[in-house]
């Protein structure tokens, strides 16, 4: 099947016969695409929603064959190489399992062979090298926090990085206004190392913390009607309160 979906995309990109639209695409424009079908990928999972699952990792394959294609097109490589190199690279990181080795050294200490091998001679190597700048911040954070962490540059529990939160926090409340977003950012990076030392996903939680918003919110709207825009802030705040007990009244486990 993977030879049919690989065909409509060459068709797609056919130069004479093809999409205006697919054709005139690059790695660049279609790389914000390929990040949000992985997160709707993920949302689905959050859901339970299997039937959207398959949509969505259909959509997600779709990124992979689109990107593959316009490297093709480049000769630089096409989709049959991308499933050659990562099959290599999981029998490599595994070779307890397809190798001889009667026990493996370790993903990560794996993984970290194979970067200090592609960055050997160049100056891009080091502990934190190969972390995706296009991760969302929070989750680059705690990936650069935790590369740190292995060599050891890193606080002994979690009362280091919560004092440091409020260091952070004295240092917007006085900083000059072209330093504010520069603070901000150092108080963000600081939350993110808290919440690692607590066992806490950054992403994650905030993921959470966004949909409980909108729950709530909805249940405001629901409540006041079509006057909610025309309420005083008291009178949405009292809004606000009602829907957030009540959201709890229902999560509260049954006697």
């Amino acid at each position: 099947m993977i030879e049919r979906l690989l065909a409509i995309m060459a068709r797609l990109r056919d130069p004479v016969s093809g999409c205006e639209w697919d054709r005139a695409q690059n790695f660049a424009t279609i790389a914000p695409y390929t990040i949000e079908e992985a997160y709707e990928v993920a949302d689905a999972i959050e859901r339970g929603d299997l039937d959207d699952l398959k949509d969505e990792l259909g959509d997600l394959m779709l990124q992979v064959v689109f990107h593959s294609r316009i490297a093709e097109e480049s000769g630089a490589f096409a989709f049959h190489d991308v499933v050659t190199a990562i099959a290599d690279k999981m029998e490599r990181r595994h070779p307890h399992i397809f190798g001889d080795a009667d026990a493996s050294p370790g993903w990560e200490q794996i993984k970290a062979t194979e970067r200090n091998a592609k960055t050997a001679g160049t100056s891009t190597g080091g502990a934190l090298s190969g972390v995706a700048r296009g991760l969302p911040a929070l989750m680059r954070a705690e990936k650069l926090q935790r590369r740190a962490a292995r060599i050891g540059f890193d606080w002994p529990n979690a009362s280091g990085p919560r004092e440091k939160i409020d260091e952070e926090l004295a240092e917007i409340e006085s900083a000059e206004p072209h330093r504010i977003e520069e603070e901000v950012g150092d108080l963000l990076f600081a939350v993110v190392n808290w919440a690692r030392h607590l066992g806490v996903d950054a992403e994650v939680a905030l993921r959470h913390a966004n949909a409980k918003f909108e729950r709530r919110f909805a249940a405001m709207e629901d409540a006041a009607g079509a006057d909610f825009p025309m309420l005083d802030l008291n009178a949405k705040e009292a809004l606000w309160q009602r829907a957030k007990a009540a959201e709890r009244k229902l999560q509260q486990p049954k006697p």
